[in-house]
């Protein structure tokens, strides 16, 4: 490609004429025989087109001063622009190809719905954005909690149509129930270690009863998502450690706390069966018992609605397996408390 002069035109013809050393050549402007340096083709490409509407990041600003000044010297009506921030990774730097530390649509679709993804770019578009992978489950959840809220406000609402799901299913948001929240579906699978849909599905359904994969297509998709999710992010990240005396003692009252409360329903009362455990076995700050309780086996997230969880899936009726392993000092799985770490790609 030359990068030349251009020292005569014919509009008739449709030709421009450089010269190259001397020489000169005349060229059609069509056909893909030349090009304009990319700023000025930018503003011509918005003249011929009667482009009226543009959208660019932040670093093209410059670029789009110039092509509007270009368009107005041409007699033409440049469009109307809109700038957005530019996205950021984890620690805060500018996402570049070049230091690989981006993700893709590809990449975010394994793990979370398309409409995760369209909330999370239709939201802030002036603000700079992390786009990592931890950010996938709170997209997630931010878009349940907005489809639910429309559902209440009611479809013809004036809050309806301000709400975000609106323009992202482009006026008519799916109709769908989700009793579990993703989050709680990444914790769930972490505390039960159902790493098979239809065994997770049972545990949701003792959470919410009649919910189904054909009664609830929306939440089978979230199931799939989480499965993934933890199999890819979670589970490599998690640490063992062997629990002390103290922490055996308080895990095998728990456990027989729990086998005595497998019917319950209530998280709250679940929770405060937790608290009290630890109260009564000198844990100060609380929060220690919590580190070695909580992250052996729903991580440092859960939530209350999560013990109920907890209780169907520790100890049913009948079933010692999880209470022997607490006294015997490995009280979930083979290899002792867990101390896990934030989840972060590979």
């Amino acid at each position: 490609m030359l990068q030349v002069p251009v020292v005569a035109w014919n509009a008739e013809a449709g030709t421009i004429v450089y010269e190259d050393e001397g020489r000169r050549t005349e060229v059609p402007v069509t056909g893909g025989a030349c090009k304009l340096q990319w700023k000025a083709d930018w503003a011509m490409r918005w003249f011929a087109l009667g482009v009226d509407y543009e959208m660019s990041g932040k670093d093209l600003i410059p670029s789009v001063e110039l092509s509007t000044k270009i368009v107005r010297v041409l007699g033409g009506e440049p469009p109307e622009t809109f700038t957005y921030e530019l996205f950021l990774d984890e620690q805060g730097q500018k996402i570049s190809k070049s230091k690989g530390n981006g993700l893709s649509v590809d990449e975010w679709l394994t793990y979370g719905p398309e409409e995760s993804l369209a909330l999370f770019m239709f939201q802030k578009p002036h603000a700079a954005k992390r786009l990592y992978f931890d950010a996938i489950p709170k997209a997630v959840d931010d878009y349940l909690a907005f489809v639910a809220q429309y559902h209440r406000d009611g479809s013809n609402s004036g809050a309806a149509l301000e709400n975000p799901v609106w323009f992202v299913h482009a006026g008519e948001p799916r109709n769908e129930d989700y009793p579990v929240s993703f989050a709680l579906l990444l914790n769930l699978v972490s505390a039960s270690g159902a790493h098979e849909r239809d065994v997770l599905w049972g545990f949701i359904r003792a959470y919410a009863p009649g919910a189904g994969s054909d009664t609830h297509p929306g939440l089978d998709r979230l199931v799939t998502y989480a499965l993934k999710y933890y199999e890819d992010f979670v589970q490599p990240q998690k640490r063992y450690r062997v629990a002390t005396e103290k922490e055996r003692e308080a895990l095998s009252a728990l456990a027989d706390a729990l086998e005595n409360m497998a019917e319950e329903r209530n998280g709250e009362a679940v929770q405060n069966v937790v608290y009290e455990i630890g109260k009564s076995h000198g844990f100060d700050p609380l929060r220690d018992w919590f580190q070695g309780d909580l992250r052996s086996g729903v991580g440092p997230d859960a939530r209350p609605a999560l013990w109920f969880f907890r209780g169907a899936v520790r100890l049913r009726p009948g079933s010692r397996a999880n209470s022997d392993r607490a006294r015997g000092g490995l009280p979930y799985g083979s290899k002792g408390l867990e101390e896990r770490a934030s989840p972060r790609a590979s």
